[in-house]
């Protein structure tokens, strides 16, 4: 075992994008001894393209960003490491652990380990992953440069995307369950302007996806142009997304109605110790925004520091959780 994973940390933070940096910012701000873990650094962040909302930034790359918190969070000696947490046991106030073949110990604990995108759970979905089938439109739409794609979705994400893909797709298909777009004003407004490069089928679902080593076409649910086949060269699927709850589900972390983790308004849950932020918590409901995910992860620090300030003594390097082997 190396000198990092005899180190007892004050606070260990899962995930690192906005509400886990933002968390680690403070913490060390407050003088703890800070370690983030993520298993994709940034998180939905880094992956959102160019964010024109956060206050500060007239106009910012999200990978950017990002990176801009890392460094200011690391400047306060801060370690971030990008790795996926696979386990987490407890003994009394006393956190175990582990990630890749590493295990690390902490007084306290912030999840802030976001979403996972949601699947349409269709046949053939998982089988055109990547060859046809995309989760994300700042990673892979610049492939399809010049030509023909559908974006399915309907919220503000779906929209935004629309908007970045029309920079290189030659049309986009934005394809719609309910009877309208729910997006804001804003970026609703930019892509209308888009014209006839952008066309929005309403009241309309994808029933297949067909293809054998890749993406050729979608059987929709109402004809289009008299057909329900729409050929495409991509789809990009933005329906929203799921909390990641499992490791805080196996410490016996409680979740509210909606299957998010459940906090009060200084982000404490029901288990000593621990505590949550960003998008694996409902706070804000449906509003998730990179600015709330930061101030849940600024209060979930500050929560954090209070409480290892009375049980900080209770994890010592004697009282190790026994190691299943």
């Amino acid at each position: 075992m190396n000198d990092r994973e005899n180190t007892i940390h004050d606070l260990i933070i899962i995930g690192s994008g906005a509400a886990g940096l933002a968390a680690a910012v403070y913490a060390g701000r407050y003088r703890m001894k800070v370690l983030v873990i993520g298993e994709e650094f940034g998180g939905e962040t880094a992956t959102a393209g160019s964010i024109e909302n956060y206050p500060g930034f007239e106009k910012v790359e999200g990978y950017e960003l990002m990176n801009l918190m890392r460094k200011q969070a690391e400047a306060l000696n801060t370690e971030v490491i990008d790795e996926k947490v696979t386990k987490i046991e407890k003994q009394e106030h006393c956190f175990q652990i582990v990630a890749g073949d590493k295990t690390y110990k902490a007084n306290t604990i912030i999840f802030a380990v976001g979403t996972e995108r949601r699947l349409l759970n269709l046949p053939n979905e998982k089988e055109l992953k990547g060859r046809g089938v995309h989760y994300c439109i700042t990673c892979d739409g610049p492939i399809y440069s010049g030509e023909t794609i559908a974006i399915v979705g309907g919220g503000d994400a779906s929209v935004k995307g629309v908007n970045l893909a029309a920079e290189y797709a030659k049309k986009v298909y934005l394809i719609v369950r309910d009877k309208e777009v729910k997006a804001e004003p804003i970026n609703y407004e930019q892509m209308q302007k888009l014209g006839d490069k952008v066309e929005v089928l309403l009241e309309t679902g994808i029933k297949e996806i067909v293809g054998k080593d890749r993406l050729e076409k979608l059987i929709l649910s109402r004809p289009h142009r008299e057909s329900n086949e729409l050929v495409v060269s991509a789809l990009f699927v933005e329906i929203g997304a799921l909390p990641n709850i499992e490791l805080a589900k196996s410490l016996g972390v409680e979740l509210d109605e909606r299957g998010y983790i459940k906090v009060d308004n200084m982000m404490k849950t029901n288990v000593d110790g621990v505590f949550a932020a960003g998008d694996t918590v409902n706070h804000f409901e449906s509003f998730k925004q990179d600015i709330t995910a930061a101030a849940m992860g600024a209060v979930a620090a500050t929560s954090a520091y209070e409480d290892h300030k009375i049980h900080g003594e209770l994890c010592q390097p004697h009282a190790r959780p026994s190691s299943n082997k």
